[in-house]
Parts: C-alpha cells; sequence; structure tokens
C-alpha cells in the first residue's frame, strides 16, 4: 500500500471558509465538498508544499496571510482515477489554519466549484468524511 502526506489548508476569510467541490467521477471523495490539498512532493518542505498546492489548485491570485500548523491525522482511503481504477493509500493528513486577505479563487480541474461558507451553513453542504471530521474537531460543527 503506497503512504502519502497531505497538506490540508483549513482556509478562513472574514468568518467564512473555502470548500472545494471534488469531481463527481474521480478521487477519493468523488461529488463531495471538501477542503484543498494535496500531498507533499519528493524532498519538499511541508509549508512549501502548502502554499505550492494552494497556488496550483486554488490560483496565484489568493493571498494567505497567515499559516499555523493545528492538526494531524491518518487513515487508508481509496482513490478511483479518471480511467475506473482504484489504488488504496494510506494517508497522513497535517492540516493547517490558513488565513485569506482576499477571496480571489480560481480552481483547478481538481475541482468542479468552490465556496466560502460561514460556519452556520456548513451543514447544508455534503461534506466528504474526512472533512466533516475536521470540522468537527475545529468546532465548527457539531460533534
Amino acid at each position: 500500500m503506497r503512504q502519502r502526506i497531505i497538506v490540508c489548508p483549513l482556509i478562513e476569510n472574514e468568518g467564512a471558509y473555502l470548500l472545494c467541490k471534488m469531481p463527481s467521477d474521480r478521487g477519493v471523495f468523488p461529488g463531495q465538498w471538501a477542503l484543498s490539498g494535496g500531498g507533499l512532493e519528493q524532498g519538499e518542505k511541508i509549508t512549501e508544499g502548502l502554499l505550492r498546492e494552494i497556488s496550483e489548485e486554488l490560483g496565484a491570485e489568493l493571498t494567505i496571510e497567515t499559516v499555523q500548523p493545528w492538526t494531524f491525522r491518518d487513515d487508508i482511503r481509496t482513490k478511483t482515477y479518471p480511467d475506473g481504477t482504484t489504488e488504496q493509500i494510506y494517508m497522513i493528513y497535517l492540516i493547517f489554519d490558513c488565513k485569506a486577505s482576499n477571496r480571489n479563487v480560481s480552481i483547478n480541474d481538481e475541482f468542479e466549484d468552490h465556496a466560502w461558507v460561514l460556519p452556520a451553513d456548513l451543514e447544508n453542504y455534503d461534506l466528504n468524511e474526512a472533512t466533516r471530521v475536521t470540522l468537527k474537531a475545529k468546532g465548527l460543527l457539531p460533534s
């Protein structure tokens, strides 16, 4: 089983949190809303990888003011690829509190949509299990 270290930003701006909708046909959580993030590359420093992932997935116009390590977690997930094949991956999630100074997001093809969501509205989204666990731990969703 392959292992991946995933850097995951919990991005906040003016009390709202950034969620991204995964494509319906691929990924670990097809069609569900999630936090952005992705795998560290070989030899990459953690914060460097986090900022690279934010820029690649959310665009260079989104300005991150602060990055603070928050928590970590692990689990085993099954990833579905565009050709329909699947793979089990042991994932280590490193989760960071990030504050954005703007909402200038331009998602790449890893997502279908994005939304800035106030905590009171988070339950209205079909959140994937990993995101739900993270938001509960942060106190943004009821336990």
